[in-house]
């Protein structure tokens, strides 16, 4: 065997060593825990309440949903679920080119494309319009948007900005992105849910290369929460705080009540009660999920939602890794009595590592009787889940350690039978094109899959 020459040897060696340096500068400038510490909660208690945690659907699950997110959930709703790219931005089109006073956009992923193009077209034309548009995307997920494609949106009139650019000197926030996907036009409509503005997106979800994906539209108070998400996230990025009737509706003549809440419609105990007024506007809040040290509203709200399931549990999510808690949940609730289905990503996943540390805790829950299921026509990319018909999500947030610990997320979440139906049915029309996984089975995969899939379990708390 031929040595390879000492030259060879000094730089592989020298790259080695850079590569270690460069992972220990960043381990001490992060801190090691920071990078892999994961959120605290453990159980769900109700002490004193024989039934155990509130059960979705009832005025103390609504309350306290809201008293643990901060987010109010009120009547007043019009929302439409948007399915795969064929349903999601020819109605996103319209919206952006019929806007009037204003239009903010904050989106992760982003990349030259059709998708872009035509982003950026319906963008510029309202801007040259004389609507005051806002582009915000993220420093690391956005980052094959080119300059050109920037400064086309600057000369335009687009006030553009990048949210926590990757820098050297601000390696303590590179882990922690804004994952929120967010499109608010004049104050009044949003959109929100798992797309990204590149080609992927297009098409029907269910053909090669054309991702399964769904999305949502709303009209009501929930708009001014995702407003206030942008706004926050905006001030981070340029320092401007926005406010005001352009950006948020109740500014621009909306009645405002003696308690300071603005008159939508009724509130959450109003439904719950049954008054007339209450009618059949859908109740509805937008979850503003941002990282904190200790508990997080994302943990929060996947919590009780879980603990509060009777009849029937579908999570449809991309890159789900269970950890010891989320395991927990989903076995209590199966000895609850309850239909526990997870939906995710098969073979033709964009993270690989993910779905491997996924697939070795694949076992455990087939034991504890969870139904696993994997889409096969192309990638799985929804975030959603629908429990016993009523309640329902629709957002970014993925049932990952990175989604519930260190991303900013943003939730539609709605207590409604008829959205809840339509989730159901669009879940088990989803198992349709997928393969369930049969525990006999899965226990034959070869030795070799397994001592892959269980390191890539290792790194759970960093994916």
């Amino acid at each position: 065997m031929t040595k390879p020459p000492p030259r060879t040897v000094t730089a592989v060696r020298l790259v080695l060593i850079v590569v270690v340096a460069a992972l220990l500068m960043g381990f001490a400038a992060i801190g090691v825990l920071w990078m892999t510490r994961d959120t605290p909660a453990k159980v769900v208690h109700a002490f004193g309440e024989t039934s155990g945690p509130p059960a979705v659907g009832t005025r103390v699950f609504s309350q306290t949903v809201s008293l643990f997110t901060g987010t109010p959930l009120r009547a007043g709703h019009h929302i439409e679920i948007l399915n795969d790219g064929e349903g999601t931005f020819p109605r996103l089109w319209r919206d952006l080119r019929g806007a009037r006073r204003s239009i903010t956009v904050q989106i992760y992923y982003a990349k030259p494309g059709r998708l872009a193009d035509e982003l950026a077209d319906a963008l510029m034309d309202r801007a040259r319009a004389g609507v005051t548009v806002h582009f915000l995307y993220d420093g690391f997920g956005a980052t094959p948007l080119t300059g050109g494609y920037l400064d086309s949106l600057r000369t335009a009139g687009v006030r553009v900005a990048v949210f926590r650019p990757v820098k050297w000197y601000a390696l303590h926030k590179a882990q922690n992105r804004s994952h929120v996907r967010a499109v608010v036009v004049d104050g009044r409509i949003g959109y929100t849910g798992g797309f990204g503005i590149a080609d992927q997106w297009l098409g029907d979800g269910r053909s090669l290369g054309e991702w399964r994906e769904i999305n949502v539209r709303f009209v009501g108070p929930a708009v001014q929460q995702l407003q206030a998400a942008f706004a926050t996230a905006w001030t981070e990025a340029t320092g401007e705080l926005l406010v005001g009737g352009l950006y948020f509706e109740g500014g621009a003549g909306i009645p405002v009540d003696a308690a300071g809440d603005t008159a939508y419609g009724p509130t959450t105990a109003d439904v719950v009660a049954g008054r007339p007024e209450a009618g059949d506007a859908t109740v509805a809040g937008l979850v503003y999920a941002a990282p904190t040290i200790g508990s997080t509203v994302g943990e929060r709200l996947l919590a009780l939602s879980m603990a509060g399931a009777r009849r029937t549990l579908y999570i449809a999510n991309a890159y789900l890794v269970p950890s010891d808690f989320l395991h927990g949940q989903l076995a209590l609730a199966v000895a609850r009595g309850v239909d526990v289905r997870l939906l995710l990503p098969g073979e033709r996943v964009d993270v690989r590592t993910t779905r491997l540390a996924a697939r070795s805790e694949y076992e455990r829950l087939l034991r504890a009787g969870v139904r696993i299921y994997e889409y096969q026509p192309t990638m799985m990319h929804a975030k959603t889940f629908v429990i016993d018909g009523v309640w329902s999500a629709i957002g970014t947030m993925n049932l990952d350690n990175r989604s519930l610990a260190f991303n900013d997320e943003s939730i539609l979440v709605a207590l409604d039978g008829s959205i809840g139906a339509t989730m159901d049915s669009l879940f088990h029309d989803d198992l349709t094109r997928s393969v369930e996984i049969r525990l006999e089975v899965f226990r034959r995969r070869s030795w070799w899959t397994k001592l892959v899939e269980r390191a890539a379990g290792l790194l759970e708390n960093l994916l």
